[in-house]
C-alpha cells in the first residue's frame, strides 16, 4: 500500500510527466538557438512559462474547486427551488467564492513548499541538540503559532458581531472584547495538545487514558456552566472551537513535530504514529474557552459589557462582519503568517543554529501562504460567508414564517412537519456530502485501511464518518430550532463515547478521534458556522453556535461503532 507520499506522486503522475515533456522540449528548442561564438541568456517566453506551470496550477486549482463547488451549487439550487428565493449579491458571492479558491490553492501550496519542512526539519533535528524540557517548550509556542494561522479561526472571531449583546452579553464579550485572549486560549490548548502529544509518542502511552482525564475537567466545567443562566450561551462557541482549530496548517506542522521528534528518539516506527494530537487538540480548547468564560464572569457583569457595546458601537447595533473592508483583511492575513515564522526562524537560527536550506524555496512559500491567507479571508467574508448566512436565515422559512434583513416576511412554505423534516434533511445531505469531499477523509481512509491491513476498508470508514456529521449537524439544527440546551446533547453524546472507547480496541479508538478532526475543513468550518448563526438569528435563538460541536461528536461515536461491527464480523468469520 503507498503511503502519503506515493499517493501525492501518483496523483499527481500523469501532469508530471507532461511538464517534464515540455521541460524537454523548450530546453532543447532553447539550447539549440545558442549561437557558436557567443553564448547567451536563456530565456522563457510567456507561452513557455505557461506550459510549464498550467498542469501544476490547474492541478492544485481543481483541487479547492472541488472541494467548494459542489457546496455552494447545493446551497444555491436549494435555496432557489426548495425555498423559492433569489440569492442576494450572486455577483459579489461569486467573486467572493473564487476568491476562497484561489486564496487556499496558493495558501496549501505555500504551507507545503514554506511552512511544512520547518516542522520536519526541527522535529528531526531538534531532539538531537536541545535538552526535552526545550523540545515541549517549542512544541507549546508551535501549537500556539499555528493557532493564530488557521484560515477559519477568523470565521470564530468575526461571528462575534452576530450576537445581539443584550441576549448573550458574555458570549458577545468573549467574541468582541476578548477575541485576542480568546484565540490565544485556544491555541494555547493547541500547545498543551501538542506537548501531551509528544510525549505519547516517545513512551508509546496509549491514547484511551489522555481521552478519559481530558474529558473529566472538560464534562465538569460544561456542567456547572449550564446552571448558569449568564453563562450557559457560551457553550456552543467553546465546543465549536474544537473542531476549529484542527485545520489545514495546526494538523500537518504539529504531527510533523511530533513525529519528527519521536522518529529522531526512535519511537516513530509504531504503526499509530501521528494519531492522538489532533483529538487532543480538539479538546483542550473546549477546556481553555469555558474557563476564560468564567474569568470574564468573574471579572465583569451584563450590564457592564452592554453599555460599553453601545458606547462603542453606538444603539443601532453592530455592521455585519461580511462588511469589513479588504485593508483590514490584508493587516488579518499578515498578522495570521508573519508571528510564525519569525518564531521558526528564531527556533532554526538561534536553538539550532543551523543555515536555513533552500531559502528560496521556503521564501516563495511564505509568500504564498501571505498572500493565500488575505484572499482567503476576503473570500470568507464575502463569499463563503454570504452564502452561508443567507441560506441559513432562509432555511427556516420551509416551516415558519420569518422576516429577512431587509424587512420583508416570508410565509412559511410548507406544513410544519414537511417543512422540518425539509430543514433537516438540508442539514443532513450538506453535513454528509461536505465530509465525503473532504480530501483529508480520503488520505485518512487509505491510512486506515493499510494500518488494518484491509478489515477496515477506506469507503467503510469514509461512510461512516459522513453519516457521523450529517447526522451532527441535523442534530445541531434541532437544537436551534427547539433551543434545546447543548450540554443535554453533548454530555450524553460524549458518554456514549466513552463507553465505547473502553470497548474498543485501541487501533479503532485512535481512528475514531481522530476522524472528527479531518471533517472540519477550511471550507467547511466556516460554511457550517456562518449557516448556523444565520438560522439562529432567522428563528429568534440566542446564539447559532453547537453545530461544530455535534458534527465533531458525531463521527466518532460512528466510527467506533463501525470498529466494533467490524470486529465482530471479523472474528466471526474467523470461527
Amino acid at each position: 500500500m503507498p503511503n502519503e507520499t506515493e499517493v501525492e506522486s501518483i496523483r499527481f503522475g500523469d501532469y508530471s510527466r507532461h511538464v517534464q515533456a515540455d521541460y524537454t522540449r523548450i530546453s532543447y528548442n532553447l539550447l539549440t538557438r545558442q549561437t557558436t561564438d557567443r553564448p547567451k541568456t536563456i530565456t522563457l517566453r510567456p507561452l513557455d512559462i505557461y506550459r510549464l506551470i498550467a498542469p501544476y496550477v490547474s492541478v492544485r486549482f481543481l483541487e479547492q474547486l472541488y472541494a467548494l463547488l459542489p457546496l455552494a451549487l447545493y446551497l444555491v439550487l436549494f435555496q432557489l427551488f426548495i425555498l423559492r428565493q433569489n440569492v442576494t449579491d450572486a455577483s459579489i458571492i461569486t467573486a467572493g467564492l473564487m476568491a476562497v479558491i484561489v486564496g487556499l490553492m496558493f495558501f496549501m501550496e505555500g504551507i507545503k513548499q514554506g511552512l511544512m519542512p520547518f516542522g520536519e526539519v526541527i522535529g528531526n533535528t531538534l531532539p538531537k541538540k536541545v535538552s526535552l524540557t526545550v523540545v515541549l517548550i517549542v512544541a507549546f509556542l508551535l501549537g500556539i503559532g499555528v493557532t493564530f494561522a488557521e484560515p477559519a479561526i477568523g470565521a470564530l472571531k468575526a461571528a462575534g458581531a452576530l450576537v445581539q449583546v443584550e441576549k448573550a452579553p458574555y458570549l458577545y464579550a468573549l467574541l468582541n472584547d476578548y477575541s485576542g485572549a480568546l484565540v490565544l486560549i485556544v491555541g494555547m490548548g493547541v500547545g498543551l495538545a501538542a506537548v501531551l502529544g509528544t510525549l505519547r509518542f516517545l513512551y508509546g502511552i496509549s491514547l484511551k487514558p489522555y481521552i478519559y482525564l481530558s474529558l473529566i475537567p472538560t464534562i465538569a466545567l460544561t456542567l456547572y456552566i449550564m446552571t448558569n443562566a449568564d453563562l450557559s450561551p457560551i457553550l456552543g462557541l467553546a465546543w465549536d472551537s474544537g473542531a476549529v482549530t484542527t485545520g489545514p496548517v495546526t494538523v500537518p506542522l504539529v504531527l510533523a513535530l511530533g513525529i519528527g521528534i519521536a522518529s529522531a528518539a526512535g519511537k516513530g516506527n509504531s504503526s499509530l504514529s501521528g494519531f492522538g494530537i489532533v483529538t487532543l487538540a480538539s479538546i483542550f480548547p473546549i477546556i481553555g474557552v469555558m474557563g476564560l468564560g468564567i474569568f470574564v464572569y468573574a471579572i465583569t457583569t451584563p450590564e457592564a459589557i452592554i453599555a460599553a457595546a453601545h458606547a462603542a458601537r453606538g444603539l443601532e447595533g453592530a455592521l455585519p462582519w461580511y462588511e469589513m473592508t479588504p485593508w483590514i483583511e490584508i493587516i488579518l492575513g499578515f498578522r495570521a503568517i508573519v508571528p510564525l515564522v519569525l518564531f521558526l526562524l528564531f527556533v532554526y537560527k538561534i536553538i539550532l543554529k543551523s543555515k536555513l536550506p533552500n531559502a528560496g524555496t521556503i521564501t516563495y512559500g511564505i509568500v504564498l501562504s501571505v498572500l493565500g491567507m488575505i484572499l482567503f479571508n476576503i473570500g470568507l467574508s464575502y463569499g463563503l460567508a454570504k452564502l452561508g448566512g443567507q441560506s441559513g436565515g432562509l432555511i427556516p422559512a420551509a416551516f415558519n414564517t420569518i422576516t429577512t434583513a431587509d424587512g420583508s416576511v416570508i410565509e412559511a412554505l410548507y406544513p410544519y412537519a414537511l417543512g422540518l423534516a425539509v430543514a433537516v434533511l438540508f442539514a443532513w445531505v450538506l453535513g454528509f456530502g461536505a465530509t465525503l469531499a473532504e480530501p483529508a477523509l480520503n488520505a485518512l481512509g487509505m491510512t486506515v485501511e493499510h494500518l488494518t491491513q484491509g478489515v477496515f476498508k477506506k469507503r467503510t470508514l469514509m461512510i461512516a464518518v459522513s453519516i457521523g456529521v450529517g447526522t451532527g449537524i441535523a442534530v445541531g439544527i434541532l437544537k436551534i430550532i427547539y433551543t434545546l440546551p447543548l450540554g443535554y446533547l453533548i454530555v450524553p453524546s460524549y458518554a456514549l463515547a466513552v463507553i465505547l472507547t473502553y470497548l474498543s480496541s485501541e487501533a479503532y479508538v485512535n481512528i475514531a478521534w481522530d476522524s472528527a478532526g479531518v471533517t472540519t475543513g477550511p471550507i467547511t468550518v466556516p460554511l457550517v458556522l456562518a449557516m448556523g448563526l444565520g438560522f439562529g438569528e432567522a428563528v429568534g435563538a440566542i446564539e447559532g453556535f453547537g453545530i461544530l460541536s455535534m458534527a465533531s461528536i458525531g463521527p466518532i461515536i460512528a466510527v467506533l461503532l463501525t470498529g466494533l461491527w467490524v470486529e465482530y464480523k471479523s472474528s466471526k468469520g474467523k470461527k
